[in-house]
Order: structure tokens, then sequence, then C-alpha cells
């Protein structure tokens, strides 16, 4: 680790040196290359340069601790002491700098939800998902624009996918993926039996056209007449869109809009954010999974989250933590949940940073 630091901060005067050229100023893509790739890795740099200024304080501090002065000594041992915090502190800061940024953070994300095991129930559950994923999103100032929903009664999803836009969108929501499980009695439930049913939950970072190129020729769009609500044009106009990615075979429909290019377009996100997570699958299996994998088959036994209404309880399995703030969650409120989350993949990440000589 201590070798990538020093080539690090090589790499910083050199880049400053590029940023200072007059044609490298002269040329606005150049330079903004330039300038970004020194703000990236700024706040390394300045960490590592104190933590080197303070290594070699250290030493110098050390030098008198071992002297024959015994005022001294003691003065030394307390500089010392004080010193040791602040190196531990920078070191603690340099190996959270450290950890590889995942590219997708930024991204917006293709959301979607569907109703697993459970019947109706599962729907319902679905539907209380989606609103709390879209209480949080307008929390953080984000935009959700539903793609296509398919609904079974009222309240009740039977799938739903939605474009949410806004800062950091993928960074807060990628520990969503997988089962969630929800034990409740339902209200058509006379005995009051708990039942337990499941949804899936997948977020796909949304991809540009630079991130994934399609080809026409790989493409089959058929269009259809729309169905359910929607007025004089569901059943009299060929608005839908199905289309069908021949060498993958993932097919996207699109509904929603009335105009035929308008829902073309919303299902060429939705296809082209499902190839880019097939693509990343294939690149960084240990980072992003492919859809399966995220979601699972929608069984019970499968699940990364329990909801339990009759103990106002939720249950993240995969880190062991619990809390009872059920209400408050389904209501938008998941920042403990997803510092949480964060906090213990992170440090999963941090233990395979090195550490720095002299640390």
């Amino acid at each position: 680790m201590f070798d990538k630091l020093q080539n690090i901060d090589t790499r910083y005067d050199e880049l400053m040196a590029l940023v200072s050229d007059p044609s490298v100023q002269a040329d606005q893509n150049r330079y903004r290359e330039h300038s970004k790739a020194l703000s990236d890795i700024q706040p390394i740099v300045d960490k590592f340069r104190k933590y080197k200024v303070v290594v070699n304080e250290i030493a110098q501090a050390q030098e008198l601790a071992d002297g024959n002065d015994a005022e001294m000594r003691e003065l030394a041992e307390q500089e010392l002491a004080s010193l040791s915090e602040t190196r531990d502190a920078l070191l603690a800061d340099i190996k959270i700098l450290m950890v590889p940024k995942d590219p997708n953070d930024e991204k917006n994300v293709m959301l979607e939800i569907r109703a697993g095991t459970g019947g109706d129930e599962a729907g319902l559950f679905a539907g209380d998902l989606f609103r709390m994923y879209a209480r949080f999103a307008e929390r953080q100032g984000w935009k959700v624009d539903v793609m296509s929903t398919s609904e079974t009664g009222v309240g009740s999803i039977k799938e739903v996918i939605a474009l949410i836009e806004g800062r950091q969108v993928y960074s807060q929501l990628k520990y969503e993926s997988g089962v969630h499980r929800v034990q409740r009695v339902p209200a058509t439930e006379a005995s009051g039996r708990i039942h337990t049913s499941t949804a899936t939950v997948a977020v796909l970072p949304e991809a540009e056209e630079v991130d994934i190129a399609i080809e026409d020729k790989d493409l089959r769009v058929d269009t259809f007449c729309s169905s359910g609500p929607g007025g004089q044009s569901v059943n009299t106009t060929y608005s839908a869109v199905r289309i069908t990615h021949l060498p993958s075979g993932l097919v996207v429909s699109q509904q929603d809009e009335k105009s035929q290019i308008k829902n073309k377009a919303k299902a060429m996100k939705v296809l082209r954010a499902r190839l880019y997570e097939l693509e990343m699958q294939r690149q960084h299996d240990e980072i992003a999974q492919d859809r399966k994998s995220q979601v699972g088959t929608g069984e019970r036994s499968e699940k990364i989250r329990t909801y339990n209404f009759p103990q106002n309880r939720i249950t993240d399995h995969r880190i062991g933590f619990t809390t009872h703030r059920l209400t408050e969650m389904l209501n938008g409120d998941l920042t403990e949940m997803g510092e949480t989350l964060t906090a213990h993949f992170q440090a999963e990440l941090l233990k395979e940073v090195e550490p720095v000589p002299g640390a």
C-alpha cells in the first residue's frame, strides 16, 4: 500500500504540472480530464503527506524520549502519545480513501420490485416496499419515474419498474437487492394467523448509451394495443412496445405512455440497465451479480431482510442487524439501515487494504 501511495503522490505532482501547462489549458477536454483526475486523488495525497510529516515527527520525538535528559524525555513521551493518535487517525482516513470506489455509486437506478410467494399478500407487500422507496426518494430530493406497473388489485402490485434519478442514488440503494420477507396478519385473515410472504427487489444502475452499445440489428421491436386504464387510446392504437434483445434473449415491454415513441424510449432505458448489469456480472462477478443471483427465486427461505409487523421489527440477515422501527422505515426513513449496511460492507473492503509501513 505504501508503494501505491507513493505512486499516487508522484502522479499528483505530474497532474499539477499538466493543469498548469498553457497547451493543456487551451484544450478544454484535456484540462477537464486532468482536473478531474487531480480532484479524485487530492484527498488521498493530502492525508498521505500529513501522515509522512507526523511519522517523521514521531521519529524525532522518539530520539528525545530515548535520550538522557529526564525533563526532555517526559515532554517527548507526551508528544509521542499525541502524535501517535494523530498518525492512527490519518491512517484510518487513508485506508478508507484507498478502498476502491464503486464506479456506479453516482448513477441513477432502475428499481424493480416483484411479488414473490404468498399470493395477494405478496402483492400488497410489494406495494408497501415501493411506497417505502418512493418516500425515501422524496426525503432525498430524488425524482421517481414509474416506467411500468402490473397491478393485481387495490394496493397490490405484481411488478413495478421505476427510474430513480438524483445524487448518489445507487450508492444508497445498492444493498437493497434481494428477497424481502414479511410476517403479518393479512386484513382478510379472520383467525388472526400470521402469514409469511415475499417480494423481490433489484436495484440496477442506469446505463447510458456510452456504457452499453446496442445495435439495431440485435433488436426485434413489436407493437401492440395497450391494455388496462388509459382512455380512448386503449385497445385502439398500437402504442405499446415490446423489445426483444436477440443475443441475450431479454424482453422488455412498456405500455404506460399513450405515445409509442415514449414507450420505446422507456423500454430502451430498462433494457440498457439490464444489459449493463449482465456486463458487470461478466466483468466483475465479485462486485455485481446478475439479476437472478440478486433476487433469487422469491422463495421464503431466500431472504436478506424480514419485516415482522406484530413486533414492529425489521431484521437484516446479512449483517445481523435488528431495529424496532418498522413503521418509520416503511414511511421512508431508511437512513439508519442504509448507514449500518454501508459501514458493514465498507469494513469488509477495508480488510483487503494493506497496512501502511510505520503504522
